[in-house]
């Protein structure tokens, strides 16, 4: 273990900038996830065909090959991304689109008596969905998109295929210089899966904090409490 210590430093850093990548690639994820599932609900057909053909596209082609053609074959077009964004951007399309269909089930999964309750108070189709299936469909989202973030850090190792030093692309060059490939790979083999379970745990968190009845019983105590001090 003494490569480990030895290379420590070097160690940290690279989880920093893994902690970074996943941290910017879980909010394209959310902000993607959620562009392309409402449109893929849309009844408008210039939403929700581009949707389709994103997701499907997407889904289809490898996350890999898709970061190799940000980083490797864009500047050829005359666009060159900096390493992390290009790893990025990858990331977080990719897995934005697989939790896009996450996003769009559990819309159209919600019961339509709420719909219908909500057209009978004169709601718009924007107002139900903001107000009322959105609001309704979090929980129910939650543990999946959980899956998808800890999927997305587990992917984060890629780049440092396209020059990003992460933890993975750090560790690579200790055991390069110093052979210990059993114990470096093992260190980040058990850091990786810290992080995983950090994840999981904030996941649970949010579960609880917006579990439907959680703020049904919040809402039960707070009409008793007025009730109480009416008296």
């Amino acid at each position: 273990m003494d490569s480990v210590v030895e290379y420590s430093g070097l160690l940290l850093e690279g989880l920093g900038v893994t902690v970074m990548v996943t941290v910017l690639g879980a909010a394209l994820t959310i902000a993607v996830a959620f562009a392309a599932g409402l449109a893929g609900l849309s009844r408008h057909w210039f939403l929700r065909w581009p949707s389709f053909v994103f997701v499907e596209f997407i889904r289809g082609s490898g996350l890999l090959v898709q970061m190799f053609w940000f980083f490797f074959a864009l500047p050829f077009l005359g666009i060159q991304l900096h390493p992390v964004l290009a790893g990025v951007l990858a990331l977080g399309l990719n897995e934005g689109a697989y939790a896009a269909e996450i996003v769009r089930g559990t819309i159209r999964s919600r019961p339509k008596g709420q719909a219908e309750a909500a057209i009978a108070l004169g709601m718009s189709r924007t107002q139900r969905l903001w107000r009322i299936l959105i609001p309704q469909s979090v929980p129910a989202i939650l543990p999946s998109f959980g899956n998808v973030m800890v999927d997305l850090l587990k992917n984060t190792s890629l780049v440092s295929l396209v020059t990003v030093g992460d933890l993975t692309w750090r560790a690579f060059n200790a055991r390069t210089v110093t052979g210990a490939t059993v114990e470096l790979f093992l260190t980040i083999l058990v850091m990786y899966y810290i992080l995983s379970l950090i994840i999981g745990r904030i996941t649970r968190l949010l579960e609880n904090r917006f579990a439907l009845d959680r703020k049904a019983k919040l809402r039960a105590r707070r009409e008793a409490r007025r009730g109480v001090g009416a008296q």
